[in-house]
């Protein structure tokens, strides 16, 4: 049985195959980063030259504690590949190769597997690729799957891909970039960029991002085919797409590409947008909205804001209020007695537990796309990231904004929409009337 397959497939006439090139090797056995990988290949965009583990080999390895026999004359193999189609090579002294490997579930799991960047020759990338495997039974990674109904048998792939550096020079950079805003589900990219650094930097929240619309001033030739990119891919799933990229010196590549990953009222608003715009059906509208999409639909705000202990950016929308924690032990311990408030100078996969416990999320740094909102949407919880004046200090147990200090335990309200963070419980509003939910709901009471 084959255990490796190339990112970037090719037709027997050695041009780009079509974005449909990896039917018959479903998600669940290339993961879905691999999947969307090959997809975007397929549609002729720029992705690093690599290949992909399938899930069975990790299944395999799990189960037997060794590589399946033929993996490794397998990776062999295909690293003489991967050094031809980047035409570098490894332990090379002029442009030696270096490459990434990343885990890939089938079902999305940000940020709670291992990732491992530059790594050196072939002892190197077997020691990787057994720690992306071993992984995937990591406690953050099984809390994850726990909290979402992920079944705890499924492996992840993994991805073998030719480094790409956004820190290479002044027209380098990486960014997260989403074809409609994750939070309102308008029309219009959205995302985070940082110049002149990589991508996890973006991902992780631990820095100040900036706003992706700056990369249209900055770098026109990177925005230009970025947003080609997007539409293409939101033409191929007919959903809103988000994608990681990198530019190095000038040349945009691709990472990843999801579709979705939006809150309750964008899904709502973008289901409904995609019928207007031809692209699906008022059956499909309907099936793509879920329970959890509606209830969170008709966004709760604050009502009649008083008195603000800090604002910042609003990255899943809704109203939470509880006692704030500072670490997520803290969450955990305290959500057993009624609601908390996760704030942290930023989130990691570490914190899982605690923001699977917490009713609303606070970061000082990081922005829309940061792993705190990126979690917080996928749950359905309010966030709010890049609260600057809020200093998070663990050690003592509290949070310090412009000389007052809130001992954890104290009371807080936050905004997800607007980005307040209030004290005490707020009052909140049920929510503007929503035309896309209107319309939506009346279409579900045309049904047969």
């Amino acid at each position: 049985m084959t255990s490796i397959h190339p990112l970037a497939p090719e037709t027997a006439a050695g041009l780009p195959s079509s974005p449909d090139a990896s039917v018959g090797l479903a998600e669940d056995v290339l993961g879905g980063k691999a999947h969307g990988l090959r997809t975007l290949a397929g549609l002729g965009l720029p992705v690093p030259p690599g290949f992909v583990i399938t899930t069975a080999a990790c299944r395999a390895f799990l189960r037997d504690g060794r590589f399946p026999d033929g993996l490794e004359a397998e990776m062999t193999a295909a690293v003489h590949d991967l050094e031809t189609a980047a035409r570098e090579r490894f332990g090379a002294s002029n442009r030696p190769l270096s490459v990434s490997v990343r885990s890939g579930a089938a079902v999305s799991m940000p940020g709670m597997m291992d990732t491992i960047l530059d790594v050196d020759p072939a002892d190197g990338l077997r020691a990787a690729v057994e720690a992306v495997f071993r992984s995937w039974r990591a406690p953050r990674a099984v809390s994850y799957r726990e909290v979402h109904g992920i079944p705890h048998d499924l492996g992840t792939a993994v991805i073998v891909q030719a480094m790409v550096f956004g820190d290479r020079d002044e027209r380098s950079g990486s960014g997260v970039a989403f074809s409609r805003d994750p939070s309102t589900g308008v029309r219009a990219p959205f995302g985070d960029v940082l110049f002149e650094r990589r991508g996890d930097a973006v991902v992780s929240g631990q820095s100040a991002t900036r706003p992706l619309s700056d990369l249209a001033a900055r770098e026109p030739a990177i925005w230009t085919p970025l947003v080609d990119g997007l539409d293409r891919a939101e033409r191929h799933y007919r959903d809103a797409c988000h994608v990681e990229f990198t530019f190095e010196s000038g040349k945009l590549w691709f990472l990843q590409v999801r579709p979705g990953g939006l809150s309750g009222r964008a899904a709502v608003r973008v289901a409904v947008d995609l019928v207007g715009e031809g692209l699906i059906d008022r059956a499909t509208a309907l099936a793509r909205v879920t329970p959890r999409h509606l209830r969170a639909a008709r966004t709760p705000r604050i009502r009649d804001v008083a008195e603000v202990i800090a604002r910042g950016v609003g990255a899943s929308p809704g109203v939470a209020s509880g006692r704030i924690a500072v670490t997520a032990d803290q969450a955990v311990r305290m959500a057993a007695d009624g609601p908390v408030i996760l704030v942290r100078p930023h989130t990691s996969p570490l914190d899982m537990h605690g923001l699977a416990a917490a009713a609303g999320i606070v970061t000082t740094v990081g922005g829309p796309t940061s792993h705190a909102a990126v979690v917080a949407r996928s749950m359905g919880k309010p966030a709010v990231v890049a609260t600057a004046a809020l200093t998070v200090d663990p050690g003592g147990g509290r949070v310090h904004c412009g000389g007052r200090s809130f001992p954890a335990g104290t009371v807080i309200s936050i905004d997800g929409t607007g980005g307040e963070v209030v004290p005490g419980t707020a009052e909140i509003t049920t929510g503007d009337t929503d035309p896309h939910l209107d319309r939506l709901l009346g279409w579900a009471q045309e049904l047969p």
